[in-house]
C-alpha cells in the first residue's frame, strides 16, 4: 500500500535491499506509520461486512432452502473459524510491519512469493469486477424511466448484458479510482468515517422492513425446505463458501496489520468479524423476507427492493449507502492485495496507484454480471471455486511461520537475493511449498470441472472434496509442507531478530 512517511523503516537501517525486491510500498512499516487503532481495525471490518454481496449470500442461504436461523448459524460459524487464520497471518504483519507479499517469501522463496500473491490477485481482480458491478447497478437505479425502458436497456447476447447497465458499471469503475490515489491514509479516512453512517442507513432500512411488515413473524415462521440429510448436503458446502467470502483478506490480512499500533489492536479490531457478519446476515434476511409481506413476492437484491420503494428521497440515500458500501468494502479487500501483488512483481515498474488501476482493468475481463446470475453460480461456483486456491496459500505460510519458524522471521533475509538468505532456497523458490501448494489444489479440480459443466460426474469422495475444498485444501497443504521441510531437517532460524519493531508492535 502507498506509503505516506519519507521516514526510513529501523528494520533496514545501515543495510541496502535488493531494489529488484523493495519501493517505498514493500518497506516494513515505520512507528509513525503504525497509526491503525483497534476501533480503526474494527472499522475497517464494518466498512467490509457492510454491503450488498453480504446481504446477498445470506439471502442466498435461505433461497437454497434453509431457514433463517441455519442460514445466520451457517454464516457466524463460519466466520468464528476464518477469525483464526485472520488473527494469527495478521500477527506477523503487526509484528514485522510487512505486507502478504513480503511475508509469502519466507515460505515460498524470494521469487516464488510472486505465486501465492498472484493467485490472491487473481481473485481480488475477480471481487473487484463484481463489487463494481453492484456499484452500477446503483447508478442505473437513479435513471430516469424513459431512459431504463429505452432500446439500450436491451441485453445484448454477445454481451451478457445491456449497453446501459454496462455504461453505468464503467462509470463506477472510474469513480472508485479517485480513492485509490490518497494511499493507505486516504483508505483508512474512507473506512472510519464510513463506519457509523453504515450503520445509521442499515438500521433505518431494516426499521422500515419492520414497521412495513408489521415485525419480523413472517421471517421468523419461515421454515426449512430441507430434509436433514440434505441440510447437511448443503450445509457444508455453504460453510465453505462462506469462509471463501473472506479468506481473500484472511491471506494478506498483513496489508492492513502492519499499520496497527499493537498486537492487542489487531486482535481485538478484527475479533467483532463474527458478530458483525451475523447481524448484518440477519438484516439481509428480516428485509428479503419482509418484502414478501409488504410486495407479495420476494426480493433479494437491496437493488431492485430500493427501485420497488421509490420516492426522491429514498433514492437518494439508497445510492449514497450503496456506493458507500460497495466503495469502502471493494478498495480495502479487492483493490489492496492485487496491487501490491504487482508491486511485488515489479517494484520498478510497478507502484501502488498502477497496480490498482491494472486491477481494475482485469475485473472488467471477468465479467462480473455472468458470476452473479443465480445464487447457485455464485455460492458454489466462485466462492467455493477459488477458495481451493487461496486454502492451501494459508495453510502453508501459518505452518512455516509457527511451526518451522516459531514466529521469527529475518527481514534482511527477506529483501535479500543472496544466495546464503535464509528465504533464497532453491534459486528463489521454495520448491517445498510450491509442492504442497499443487498438492493441496489438484483434488478440488475434478468437483469444479464438474460444478462447471465440463464433465459431467466425478467420484462420491471428490465431490466431497470439492465442497469442502478450503478446509482440504487448507489443513493437507499445510500438513504436506511442514512433511516436506521436516525432510530437509530443522530450518535455520535467524540469530539475531534484526532490532526491528517499535516495542508495541511486538
Amino acid at each position: 500500500m502507498a506509503s505516506t512517511k519519507s521516514d526510513s523503516s529501523p528494520q533496514l537501517d545501515g543495510f541496502e535491499p535488493d531494489p529488484t525486491l523493495t519501493n517505498d510500498d514493500l518497506k516494513p512499516t515505520t512507528a509513525s506509520q503504525r497509526t491503525f487503532s483497534w476501533w480503526e481495525m474494527a472499522s475497517l471490518w464494518i466498512g467490509l461486512v457492510v454491503g450488498v454481496p453480504s446481504y446477498y449470500l445470506a439471502g442466498s442461504l435461505v433461497d437454497l432452502g434453509m431457514a433463517w436461523w441455519q442460514g445466520i448459524a451457517t454464516v457466524v460459524i463460519a466466520n468464528v473459524i476464518l477469525l483464526v487464520p485472520l488473527v494469527l497471518t495478521g500477527h506477523p504483519g503487526t509484528k514485522y510491519g510487512i505486507s502478504f507479499p513480503v511475508l509469502a517469501r519466507s515460505s515460498f522463496g524470494i521469487r516464488g512469493a510472486h505465486i501465492p500473491t498472484l493467485l490472491r490477485a487473481f481473485v481480488g481482480c475477480g471481487w473487484y469486477g463484481i463489487e463494481t458491478w453492484i456499484g452500477g447497478e446503483a447508478i442505473f437505479l437513479l435513471l430516469p424511466k424513459v431512459i431504463k425502458q429505452s432500446s439500450l436497456s436491451q441485453s445484448l447476447p454477445w454481451l451478457g448484458t445491456s449497453p446501459l447497465e454496462f455504461a453505468c458499471f464503467i462509470t463506477f469503475w472510474f469513480a472508485q479510482l479517485t480513492v485509490v490515489w490518497k494511499g493507505i491514509e486516504g483508505i483508512r479516512d474512507l473506512e472510519k468515517y464510513s463506519a457509523p453512517i453504515l450503520i445509521i442507513l442499515t438500521s433505518s432500512f431494516l426499521l422500515w422492513a419492520y414497521v412495513k411488515a408489521g415485525g419480523f413473524g413472517h421471517m421468523l415462521s419461515i421454515s426449512s425446505k430441507l430434509s436433514s440429510s440434505e441440510f447437511w448436503s448443503l450445509f457444508f458446502p455453504s460453510l465453505t463458501a462462506n469462509i471463501s467470502f473472506w479468506a481473500t483478506v484472511a491471506l494478506n490480512i498483513p496489508d492492513f496489520t502492519r499499520y496497527a499500533k499493537s498486537q492487542t489492536d489487531q486482535i481485538l479490531g478484527q475479533a467483532g468479524l463474527p458478530i458483525f457478519m451475523g447481524a448484518f446476515t440477519f438484516v439481509g434476511l428480516a428485509i428479503t423476507c419482509s418484502t414478501q409481506v409488504i410486495f407479495g413476492h420476494v426480493i433479494s437484491s437491496p437493488i431492485q427492493l430500493l427501485g420497488q420503494i421509490g420516492g426522491v428521497t429514498t433514492t437518494i440515500l439508497a445510492i449514497i449507502g450503496i456506493s458507500l458500501a460497495t466503495v469502502t468494502t471493494n478498495i480495502a479487500a479487492n483493490v489492496v492485495a492485487p496491487a501490491n501483488a504487482l508491486v511485488n512483481l515489479s517494484p520498478s515498474r510497478f507502484t501502488f496507484r498502477r497496480g490498482a488501476i491494472l486491477t481494475a482493468l482485469l475485473g472488467i475481463a471477468f465479467q462480473p454480471w455472468r458470476l452473479l446470475q443465480t445464487s447457485e453460480s455464485f455460492v458454489y461456483t466462485w466462492l467455493v471455486g477459488y477458495s481451493a486456491l487461496l486454502g492451501p496459500i494459508g495453510g502453508i505460510i501459518l505452518a512455516d511461520y509457527y511451526l518451522i519458524r516459531r514466529a521469527e522471521l529475518s527481514i534482511k533475509d527477506l529483501y535479500s537475493l543472496s544466495p546464503y538468505g535464509a528465504y533464497y532456497y532453491s534459486g528463489g523458490y521454495n520448491l517445498a511449498a510450491i509442492a504442497a501448494l499443487i498438492m493441496g489444489i489438484l483434488p478440488v479440480i475434478p468437483g469444479f470441472l464438474q460444478k462447471v459443466g465440463l464433465i459431467s460426474t466425478v467420484p462420491e469422495t471428490l465431490a466431497v472434496i470439492y465442497n469442502n475444498a478450503w478446509f482440504f485444501s487448507f489443513f493437507s497443504a499445510g500438513f504436506i509442507y511442514w512433511v516436506l521441510s521436516s525432510f530437509k531437517g530443522k530450518q535455520d532460524t535467524p540469530t539475531t531478530l534484526d532490532s526491528l519493531l517499535p516495542p508495541t508492535a511486538a
